[in-house]
């Protein structure tokens, strides 16, 4: 008896989220930006990710930015796979600020740090827009008296004050991607942004070039490790904080 509750109970969670999520999938196309999004962008969509053996009803998706060479990178996976692929490289249209991480409302950086998706606008001013959940914990322990800023996109059009903007094409397939995922039952889709992309090289001569500001160096070492871990594993990071807002990479 104890058993067939628990199967009870187990496929009544299941049939719940499942519903949930065809609940918000089905809600975000009542939007016509989303509708237009999918008649132009999903045929393309579909046939891309079948070359890689991905189908859009399964997938889940990180996404990586760098803010240096002005390029986000998609990486997909199937539910049950255990890692990811990159798939596609996008240009990011413009940029602001300089490299490092923002720390204030109004500095016009882009941050810098590892952050999930927590909205979906489909009504956006820029086209269609996702959100970033910045500031995250991190961000605020690292200024705790201060206003950290936020709402911080990913979005269409080509404007910029801190927000990664992709023109309203582009968006269309992230939006898409990221939908569909979300969709699929993945609540917190991982965004790491970057400074640049961080092989040693790089991280050598931008470390050498921005020494005069004492806290870069040992702030991009942490997203170094986040990086190189990343790009060895290709799997979603374990991230943390200390007491001081640096980040713990496992």
């Amino acid at each position: 008896m104890r058993t067939i509750i628990l199967i009870f109970f187990f496929c009544t969670v299941w049939l719940t989220a499942s519903a949930q999520s065809n609940n918000f999938l089905n809600d975000q196309k009542k939007n016509k930006r989303v509708r237009e999004a999918y008649t132009s962008k999903e045929k393309f969509l579909k046939d891309t990710l079948s070359k890689c053996a991905l189908t859009l009803d399964n997938i889940q998706i990180i996404i990586t930015a760098f803010k240096e060479e002005k390029e986000l990178d998609i990486w997909l996976k199937q539910g049950k796979d255990t890692s990811y692929k990159k798939i596609f490289t996008y240009g990011i249209c413009d940029v602001s600020g300089n490299p490092g991480p923002k720390s204030e409302l109004g500095d016009g950086q882009i941050p810098e740090g590892f952050y999930h998706i927590d909205r979906f606008n489909p009504t956006s001013d820029y086209y269609l827009s996702l959100g970033i959940n910045y500031p995250n914990q991190a961000d605020r322990l690292k200024n705790p008296n201060g206003n950290s800023g936020g709402d911080i996109f990913i979005h269409g059009n080509c404007v910029t004050i801190g927000c990664l903007p992709m023109t309203d094409d582009k968006i269309k397939e992230i939006y898409i991607l990221a939908l569909q995922a979300r969709a699929n039952g993945q609540n917190k889709i991982p965004v790491y942004i970057f400074p640049f992309r961080m092989t040693d090289e790089n991280f050598k001569s931008f470390s050498k070039t921005y020494s005069s500001n004492t806290s870069l160096p040992g702030f991009w070492k942490s997203l170094k490790t986040g990086y190189d871990i990343f790009l060895k594993n290709k799997r979603e990071l374990v991230v943390s904080n200390d007491k001081k807002g640096r980040y713990v990479i496992e």
